[in-house]
């Protein structure tokens, strides 16, 4: 299953996308995609941004208890 997205982006980088896809021969949709995907790996790795998310995580949890009361 795919979701599609829309994204505005300053012209530089747009074109700097657009050239960087092109010189790697990839479209612009897969170099998007993959340095998305780059960057959610490189942030699973991170133990501040981890202790950031279980932060988020008890607060949610907390919150829809308190809704389903």
């Amino acid at each position: 299953m795919t979701k599609n997205i829309t994204v505005r982006l300053p012209d530089d980088l747009a074109a700097d996308a657009e050239a960087l896809a092109r010189v790697e021969g990839k479209s612009l949709n897969e170099t998007v995609k993959q340095s998305l995907a780059d960057t959610v790996a490189q942030r699973r790795k991170d133990p501040e941004f981890k202790a950031r998310v279980a932060r988020i995580i008890e607060e949610d949890r907390e919150l829809l208890e308190r809704l389903a009361k």
